[in-house]
């Protein structure tokens, strides 16, 4: 009998360990066994995650998660560290197998997105479980003891419950189950849970700039993100990266009552919301010059794997109530390959029963810039403010004072982040056939293959300090409500989650 170590905290775990039996290499039927035996400690263990507040400005609870999850990885008997910089905390494990040559490091990010706890069907960190979608009739349900079985179309509603922390504890599990069936690790493993992802990253580049000798690997495999919409198993090779920018516009310098005032003092609501208008055209081509710019083309390989995807739109149209899209009559699989300008919200005075009969004294929007390979995050928001000028506006940085606000007719406020660009990793690489292998092995059917996610993940940070290639691996379900109210995970995308995981780590290279 062989055997593999995980060494942590100054000593040694010993675990047994042998060659993968033909069982074991057949969709890993090992690892279903494991979690069938134990799913009501399994979501216990998520559910105890989930509780957690999350959002990263909540320094207090982030930390909360950032030690729950190192308990989690040390009682796998990973060897763990916390990333400390300006930032929320990044948690880093590995572990070292004996032999290996090859090293496969794992991302997910620990923090969630804010909430509004009056737009959710249950408390955001409460989690719920539902015998159904929320949309389709879902009731609430106890969730079953140790030893009851859970309904794999079942969900699981809270914060974070897809993105990201599901993953998180899917990569635990599957260790868990390679340890119970016997089955030795392949590679050295390497996690990084980060907890600022929702917030930009900010601070995530000093971290892995600083630690990057910590970080080498052989490849990269991210967790963010969902599977494809036809509920198939999606690997992604690129992801957009993404710059915000929130723009202020001004009118009077206070409030004025919309009778006395009406039709002579300018409304900047109006005012932004056409100046919003000339940035789209009507089938949501922006007309920003030289947006599409710098973008590098797909290569073969890449557009191959676009032809391949299935197509989903017509059923998505009807998922989502949408008697027309924009894109002029390309799919969405084509359009998530290009930058985009999103209008992620208008901000300016009360409406419906709060409503005053004033003209405000201001409206601000913020845009969300999805960046493709190629272009620059500064230079799209360049363009942007180019393209704002050329409406007549006088842009600055900081609020107006009198004398800006008697001199030009038209203002308007700019401010954005930093942001992160794009990146690709080629289809074509032998660790990229390797992973597709082994999540067809765990599946039972080729994934669908993604050139590009549509959603934005800072890997141009781990990339640029790491050189290694990034691929996505995400597990969840597509009709998550993801960054929306009442968040959810299918039970059986955890589940195939957890199989998934355990197989990429017991690959032979």
């Amino acid at each position: 009998m062989k055997s593999f170590v995980l060494a942590f905290a100054g000593f040694t775990l010993l675990l047994p360990a042998v060659v993968p039996t033909v069982q074991a290499q057949q969709n890993l039927n090992p690892i279903r066994a494991y979690r069938e035996a134990h799913e009501a400690p399994i979501i216990n263990e998520l559910v105890a995650l989930l509780a957690i507040p999350n959002v990263a400005s909540d320094k207090v609870n982030i930390r909360k998660n950032a030690a729950k999850i190192m308990a989690m990885m040390q009682q796998r008997g990973i060897t763990t560290k916390l990333l400390e910089g300006n930032g929320p905390p990044v948690v880093f494990g590995e572990v070292k197998t004996p032999g290996a040559t090859r090293t496969i490091a794992l991302y997910a990010h620990y923090d969630g997105q804010a909430v509004d706890p009056s737009k959710w069907a249950d408390a955001p960190f409460t989690p719920t479980l539902r015998d159904q979608p929320l949309d389709a009739g879902g009731k609430a349900i106890p969730f079953p003891k140790a030893g009851e079985k859970f309904n794999p179309e079942w969900r699981i509603y809270a914060r974070s419950a897809s993105d990201d922390k599901s993953p998180i504890v899917a990569m635990m599990i599957a260790l868990d189950a390679l340890k119970a069936a016997n089955i030795s690790l392949s590679c050295n493993l390497k996690f990084l849970f980060e907890g600022e992802e929702e917030a930009g990253s900010t601070h995530l580049e000093e971290l892995v700039t600083r630690h990057k000798e910590l970080l080498k690997a052989d490849v990269w495999l991210c967790a963010d993100g969902p599977v494809h919409q036809t509920r198939k198993q999606l690997l992604y090779f690129g992801v957009r990266g993404v710059v915000t920018m929130t723009m202020t516009v001004y009118g009077a310098n206070r409030g004025l009552h919309s009778g006395h005032y009406g039709n002579w003092s300018p409304n900047p609501a109006m005012r932004l919301a056409k100046l919003l208008a000339s940035m789209k055209d009507d089938n949501g081509r922006v007309l920003v010059a030289g947006f599409y710019d710098d973008v590098v083309p797909l290569g073969v390989e890449e557009k191959k794997a676009l032809q391949a995807m299935p197509h989903t739109d017509a059923e998505l149209m009807r998922e989502y109530g949408l008697a027309a899209v924009d894109g002029a009559g390309r799919t969405l699989a084509e359009l998530i390959n290009e930058p985009s300008l999103n209008l992620d919200g208008i901000r300016s005075e009360y409406v419906g029963s709060e409503s005053r009969t004033i003209i405000p004294a201001e409206a601000t929007a913020t845009l969300d810039l999805r960046l493709v390979k190629g272009i620059d995050p500064r230079k799209q928001v360049e363009r942007v403010i180019a393209h704002i000028k050329k409406q007549g506006y006088f842009v600055t940085t900081s609020e107006p004072d009198q004398a800006t606000r008697l001199k030009y007719p038209l203002i308007a406020r700019l401010n954005s982040g930093d942001g992160y660009p794009a990146v690709r990793t080629p289809m074509n690489l032998p660790i990229a056939q390797k992973l597709i292998a082994a999540v067809e092995k765990a599946m039972g059917y080729k994934p669908v293959l993604a050139p590009t996610l549509g959603g934005s993940v800072p890997l141009y940070i781990i990339e640029r300090a790491t050189n290694a290639p990034q691929i996505g691996l995400p597990t969840v379900n597509h009709d998550n409500n993801q960054h929306s109210a009442n968040e959810n995970l299918r039970l059986q995308n955890f589940w195939d989650g957890i199989e998934i995981f355990a197989e990429v780590m017991a690959m032979r290279w």
